[in-house]
């Protein structure tokens, strides 16, 4: 056998495996070449640092020069075409960390908005929020102020603080990108009052904010948030966030219109935007330990599907913002708080601090019965058979009437004179019962109301069969269990709404759908039509061919300001032809199943109610399967259902 066969062996491997290490090598430094470029688009700002729980004041910078903001802009141009498949989100703390940025002017504005737009096309939403002069937490004078200054903050914590005083009194135009963002009805504004934020924003400035989303809306729907407890922005961060907000009275009643802020003001502010992102992402699951990731397009459908109903809708729980409530309950809470002249606050107006200022418990502003729901009469049979019991106005008509006689005053007892069309199958029957005028789950005795266990948006749709004589389905509460047991239909209603592909929300909202041309047309003519020589040439030609083409009109006819002012006033929604209620979808998806499908649906209210509250105080014989083997013997198993 020849040496050289083993040689050339030994040889052979040596080479492969030194040149399977060199490949192995070379791929391994590409990824890791790879691998800054995806952490700098996830955060294009700069590293986030970590913060401690209680911040300091951070630093914050002006865009100046003007070449870093163009470095860093074409240095993210370059990694676009980097972008991963997945985008890591920041914790917390990273996102918190980011230095906010001034802007007080369109230049400033436009030199930043690139950066903005990338993120906001990758996750579409924005937290948001608003800073005003206050005076010892009213406004000045008596007289509701301006809005000062706009916070936006995006989800990697990039955070944009307009001072809109320069922007006030047409001094100079708001740039147009900066109105679409914040009308663009497909990007989320969430915050602590953003609905009232837009309020404020269109009365003092014209511009318009759509698509918000209040948190504390979203956080009771996700559970997160004990019903009881605060649900201002400081509460929810310390709650969920583990993270401490300075609101102090000397930061939220600083002078918001000073030439320069401080540097505590420009904390505070960034830190109410910042917060509100980190709160968004929490609460609907994107950060979690497991590594916290998101397609890098996640659409706003998907986004608007998790927060369905709570799109544009002003909150009418508690009313425990952290800049007290809008303006209307303003004002009904100095009319109604003791008020005293203080030598040192002039002739303003401010709470009397001699009085107690204690949070309203939770139901305040619901309105109570005058009179008991329950009076306990009984109406006999002809041969003393009990029927039912019933109100008393309801048992002296038939006295008026003189088909009944009275046989006792106390119990009210009115026996008739004819044949009732229905008797009790049994003395064992939830209508012989004699009912307490107190709240069924605390036991309360004062300040109840009617609460409906099947909620009459289901209810109003089911069959007449269903309909009558439901009274064993409308029960007392009192009024702060009953805010409490509408917080948790509110969860149920939710998931009925994904499980049936059936959103709810305010029906205009659904009803209507948003025409994306006829809605940049108008925001061209609303463009145009700001005064001022804010905009260029070419961008105005730009405007006025994509209106003169909406119009049909030729390139020489001129745009008059009438035109302008027609096209800026333009509807752009549009009948949603398939358009079906929440409630009717819902019931239709279990009349599929006829009479049984309907009892299931009344079984899953009734079995929530006594889940989610726990009522120690229900009337005798109140049972969630009531009426369901009478209905099956009277009408049968295949009744023929007809939807109202």
């Amino acid at each position: 056998m020849s040496h050289r066969g083993p040689v050339t062996a030994v040889v052979t491997a040596v080479l492969g495996a030194a040149l399977g290490g060199l490949f192995i090598w070379r791929v391994y430094r590409t990824k890791q070449k790879r691998l800054p470029s995806v952490q700098e688009v996830a955060n294009p700002v700069e590293a986030p640092c970590p913060v401690e729980k209680k911040f300091k004041a951070v630093e914050y910078q002006y865009i100046q020069p003007p070449h870093f903001e163009e470095k860093e802009l074409k240095a993210v141009e370059c990694q676009t075409t980097q972008l991963p498949p997945l985008v890591q989100i920041p914790s917390s703390e990273q996102l918190l960390g980011v230095k906010p940025v001034m802007v007080s002017s369109e230049e400033e504005w436009q030199r930043l908005w690139p950066l903005m737009q990338m993120e906001l096309s990758t996750f579409p939403v924005l937290g948001l929020d608003c800073e005003w002069v206050k005076t010892k937490g009213v406004s000045v004078k008596g007289q509701a102020s301006v809005v000062s200054l706009l916070q936006m903050a995006s989800y990697s914590g990039r955070c944009v603080l307009v001072k809109l005083l320069s922007f006030r009194s047409g001094q100079q135009p708001f740039p147009l990108s900066l109105i679409e963002v914040l009308q663009d009805s497909h990007i989320l504004k969430v915050g602590v009052g953003c609905y009232e934020d837009g309020k404020r924003l269109t009365r003092d400035y014209g511009l318009s904010l759509t698509c918000t989303v209040d948190l504390r809306y979203l956080a009771l729907r996700q559970r997160q948030v004990v019903v009881n407890n605060g649900l201002s922005l400081k509460s929810l961060a310390a709650d969920l966030l583990n993270v401490s907000l300075d609101k102090s009275l000397e930061l939220r009643c600083s002078d918001w219109e000073a030439d320069e802020l401080s540097l505590e003001q420009i904390t505070y502010a960034a830190r109410d935007a910042q917060v509100s992102v980190a709160l968004f992402l929490h609460l609907l699951g994107f950060c979690t330990e497991a590594g916290p990731a998101f397609s890098s397009g996640s659409s706003y459908s998907e986004l608007a599907a998790r927060c369905q109903g709570l799109v544009d809708v002003p909150f009418r729980g508690r009313g425990d913002g952290d800049d007290g409530a809008a303006d209307g309950e303003r004002r009904r809470k100095m009319r109604k708080t003791p008020t005293y002249e203080s030598p040192e606050s002039g002739d303003q107006q401010v709470p009397d601090p001699r009085k107690s200022n204690k949070r309203k418990p939770l139901g305040t502003g619901y309105s109570a019965r005058k009179s008991p729901l329950y009076d306990n009469c009984f109406l006999y049979a002809p041969d003393g058979q009990p029927l039912c019991t019933c109100d008393k106005k309801k048992a002296k008509w038939y006295l008026d009437k003189g088909i009944g006689v009275l046989q006792s005053e106390e119990p009210f007892v009115v026996k008739l004179l004819f044949e009732p069309s229905g008797r009790p199958d049994s003395q064992q029957d939830y209508y012989l019962t004699a009912k307490e005028n107190l709240c069924v789950v605390c036991g309360k005795a004062e300040s109840y109301i009617r609460k409906n266990i099947v909620p009459h948006e289901y209810r109003r749709h089911f069959p007449t069969e269903m309909k009558d004589h439901n009274s064993h389905d409308i029960l007392l509460l009192c009024t702060s269990c009953h805010a409490t047991s509408n917080m948790h239909d509110g969860v149920l209603k939710q998931q009925l709404a994904e499980e049936f592909a059936a959103p709810q929300g305010c029906e205009e909202g659904i009803r209507l759908l948003e025409d994306s041309d006829r809605r940049r047309v108008r925001s061209a003519a609303r463009a145009l039509l700001i005064p001022g020589d804010g905009l260029p040439e070419q961008r105005q030609k730009e405007l006025q061919d994509l209106i003169k083409n909406f119009l049909n009109m030729n390139e020489e006819e001129e745009l008059t300001n009438e035109v302008l002012q027609q096209v800026a006033d333009l509807e752009t929604r549009i009948l949603n032809e398939a358009y079906v209620p929440h409630g009717l979808k819902v019931v239709q998806a279990h009349a599929k199943q006829g009479l049984r499908g309907l009892m299931d649906l009344e079984r899953l209210w009734r079995q929530h109610f006594l889940t989610t509250m726990q009522p120690r105080h229900l009337p005798p014989l109140w049972s969630v399967d009531h009426n369901h083997s009478k209905f099956f013997r009277k009408y049968g198993k295949d009744l023929p259902i007809k939807l109202n």
